[in-house]
Parts: structure tokens; sequence; C-alpha cells
């Protein structure tokens, strides 16, 4: 039997603010001992009173906008009761049945080409848990240093068909929320985390199957794993004639399996009502106004416009728009070098910037203040120039990413410079043809092609530094005299 997979994804994304959501406590907590980074409001000593992070609202206000969600003028902050160690007031404030953002989409575009838009439920507001640590089957310990972080919770519609959608909104997501500065996108702190609802049933069939949600999937490859996994297993419940059952799961990343935690709690299982310390939000059309004309140019704007303005490959444009600080060097660089300049920049950027990064475990930032605009601009000319040649640049590039030094104060010092000498480039050639007497012989019996492997031969004798135009100029002299 066919089925038909449904899934809905909830996003937790922390924002990026100073404090935490309800109190002045500070909200770095990633690199802190446990429980140092606390507060009379975060570990709700008696007396206490929550006060609203105003920062943590407009934020999640711009990601609504960014996600095509309606701001609300109306929210209020609910108690989600529930008896989690990791809360120590015995329940959450959260978003409930007024959030700040609804009924937004994401548009992704799949392995196939297709274009699909995914529906955005909501988006509210909430404080983040403490943490568990489990030791052995005696004991577990809480860390509060997280309890109280201010947290997005972005829910999708159920619009999502397959394992490779779902990453491919994880991945559109977090993209976004990078990219407007409100989430830093580290998935392995915890500051961004899926939980997913998964359901199968018969092709054709109208109502869905049994909700099962998952939880712990802490990357994109995990969060694509388990689902295929779900699906799986859900379908060899329903042909063994077995009976799913309403409940969260856990994905066990070592197994690769998703193993039964809990029965799935209602809603009415945590008893929501408005939060009695904390007035509603009043949100005028005024300040969502200012909050939109806040927005940055969003990636598929930037990409749209890198193709049109500056004439750049699919692949390239792609590469450079996919993270704003890329997109905002690669502006930077092109203001020094020119816009007709974009195509060499794009090159040197996605090639050799990308794999050196690649290779070490510096960030773009570290390494911007030694590959300057004015540097890469500088290597982009004396190529067009004719003074070194391509395999030359390559290494005065490296040169440049390890010292911050000049490209031309590279090249003098090393005398790197291309080699132009007629008399110098004549000898070369005699002493490749006289070294290859069979590729010669080629060459003249009509293998035109031969001339290339010659060309290489000069160039390697004189260590790259030969003009490639005027070694071949040379040899077919030689050659044809």
């Amino acid at each position: 039997m066919k089925y038909e997979t449904t899934i809905g994804l909830e996003v937790h994304a922390q924002v990026l603010t100073k404090s935490k959501m309800f109190s002045g406590c500070s909200a770095a907590y990633a690199s802190a001992p446990a429980n140092t980074v606390i507060d009379e409001v975060s570990i709700a000593l008696p007396g206490t009173l929550p006060v609203i992070n105003a920062e943590a609202v407009l934020k999640a206000a711009q990601t609504g906008l960014a996600l095509h969600c309606h701001v609300a003028e109306y929210c209020e902050f609910s108690r989600k009761s529930y008896t989690y160690p990791d809360l120590p007031k015995a329940w959450q404030i959260t978003m409930y049945d007024k959030p700040i953002c609804e009924h937004g989409h994401l548009d992704i575009t799949t392995s196939a080409g297709e274009t699909r838009r995914i529906g955005i439920t909501r988006l509210h507001l909430e404080e983040d848990t403490g943490m568990l640590q489990h030791g052995d089957a005696s004991h577990s310990l809480v860390d509060y240093n997280r309890a109280g972080v201010p947290l997005m919770e972005i829910v999708s519609e159920p619009d999502i068909k397959t394992p490779e959608e779902a990453r491919l909104y994880a991945q559109k997501l977090r993209q976004i929320v990078v990219y407007l500065g409100v989430n830093s996108g580290n998935l392995e702190e915890g500051a961004l985390r899926f939980d997913a609802n998964i359901s199968i049933r018969p092709a054709g069939q109208q109502e869905f199957g049994t909700k099962v949600e998952i939880k712990n999937m802490n990357s994109f490859r995990n969060l694509e794993r388990a689902l295929h996994y779900e699906i799986e297993r859900q379908r060899m419940v329903l042909e063994s004639g077995g009976t799913l059952y309403q409940e969260t799961r856990g994905w066990d990343e070592a197994t690769g399996t998703t193993v039964s935690q809990r029965s799935k709690e209602h809603a009415h299982d945590y008893r929501y009502f408005p939060e009695p310390d904390l007035p509603p939000l009043l949100l005028s059309r005024e300040w969502v106004e200012l909050r939109r004309a806040e927005l940055p140019e969003l990636p598929d704007a930037k990409l749209a416009r890198f193709l049109s303005e500056y004439g750049l490959s699919e692949q390239d444009a792609t590469l450079l728009s996919g993270e704003r600080e890329t997109a905002a060097y690669f502006e930077q660089v092109l203001a020094t070098a020119g816009a007709d300049k974009a195509k060499p920049v794009a090159n040197w950027i996605v090639g050799e910037l990308f794999r050196l990064l690649k290779d070490g475990e510096e960030t773009l930032a570290d390494v911007a203040t030694r590959v300057t605009p004015a540097n890469l601009t500088s290597l982009v000319e004396v190529v067009a120039n004719g003074e070194i040649g391509s395999t030359v640049a390559k290494q005065v590039f490296e040169e440049m990413y390890r010292s911050g030094d000049s490209p031309t104060a590279i090249i003098n010092a090393k005398g790197l410079r291309q080699i132009s000498d007629s008399g110098v480039l004549v000898s070369a050639a005699r002493a490749a043809i006289e070294a290859n007497p069979k590729v010669v012989a080629d060459y003249r019996s009509g293998k035109a092609a031969a001339i290339k492997f010659l060309v290489g031969q000069v160039m390697r004798s004189t260590k790259g530094q030969a003009n490639p135009q005027l070694a071949e100029e040379a040899l077919r002299t030689e050659l044809d005299g």
C-alpha cells in the first residue's frame, strides 16, 4: 500500500538579546559554569515578578514580518503549567491563543527543482527552560543558566511532505533568522532546535493519520534521518496490523532510531490561562511598519539582485548570498574594485577564500582584516594586467591570507612577477622542445593540442611565472620555423 506523509515542524529559536525574557539577568549562558547565570526571576524565588524584554518583542515582530506573517495588534502571555524540573516555578510563561505573529509562509526549492510553499501557523514568544544532565540511573542534575532566555517558537502548517522538504525548510528558516541578526544559528549550542510532528495515511485518504512528535534532533542531517526512520517505522506498524498511538519520541543518534518517551500531551493538560503578572502587548500599526522598514535585504531578494545586477552564475550567486556576512564582504570588495569586476572577485571568494576557510578554524570576520577589499582588488588588478599568471596568483592569495601583506609587496619580495622577456621564453621553449621529441612529433603530425603540453613544460620550468600566451607564441615560432 502507498502512504502519504504529513509533517509539521516546531522550530525553537533563541532570541539574541543581552538579557533574559523576563528579567535583567544576562542571556549569555553558553560557556558559563552551571547555575551561575541566574537571578531571582529565572529560578522563581517567591515574591519576584516578570518584566517583558522589549528587544525580544521587537525581534520577534521582525522575524514574523520576514516570514510574511501578520503581526497582531493585541497579544498576551499565558501560563503553561507543567511539573518538569527544568522550570522551577512549575509553569512556563509563553503565548497561547494570542500569539504575536500568525499566518505566514516560507518558500523552498526541492532537489527536483519544485518550489513548495510551507505555511507558518504562528510565531510566539516564551522563556526557555533549564537543561537536565542525566547521570546514572540514580540521579539527574539541572542547570538553570538557560532558564528564562528569550525563545521564539515558529510552528509550520502540516504542509511538508518529505524529510527533504523538512530539512530545506529548517535550513531556510535558519538562514533568515541569522540574516536578521535575531539568532546565532548555532545548532550545537541549542540556539536553534527542531521538533517534528509526523503522520502517515493511505494514499487518497482525507483524514490525517496518528500524529507522533519527535524531539532531540540537533542537526539538519539528524532531522532528515529521524523523519525517514519514523516514516518506515509507522509503515511497518500499520502493515503488520498494529496501532499507532499519539506520543512523543526521542531521536537516538547512536542507534539511528526513535524511542518512545511519553504519551503526547494535549493543550488542556497544560491548563493554560492568561499570565496575571504581565500586561497584554498592544502593537500599533505605526510600530509594526517601523519594524518592517528596519528589515535588511533578505536572502531571496539578495540572490535575485546578485544574478541581475552582477551577472553571476546561479551557483556563485547562491553561495555569496547565503550568509549575510559573506554577501556584505563581496559588496565591500566591489565598492573598491568596481561592479565590472564582480565575476573575478566572486571566483576568488568562492574558490580560494572558501577553501582556506574550510581548511582552517577562522571565520570570514577573522580573515577579512588580512584579505581586505583593497588587497583583493589589487590581486584582481595585477592578474588582469598580466603581471602574474593564475598559478602564481593563487600562491600570492594564500600568502596574503596568512600574512595580510598586499599582493604587490608579496610579488616584489618573492620575485614572482610574470616573465614576458622574449629571450627567456625562447630559451625555455627550446628546452621544452628538445626534452619532448615525441610530443613535438605529435604536434608536427597535426595534433595541435600537443602544444598545450609543451606550454605546461615551459610554465613548470619557470615556476609558473612565464606569460602563458607569450610562451605559446615562442613555442609555435620554434616549432613552425
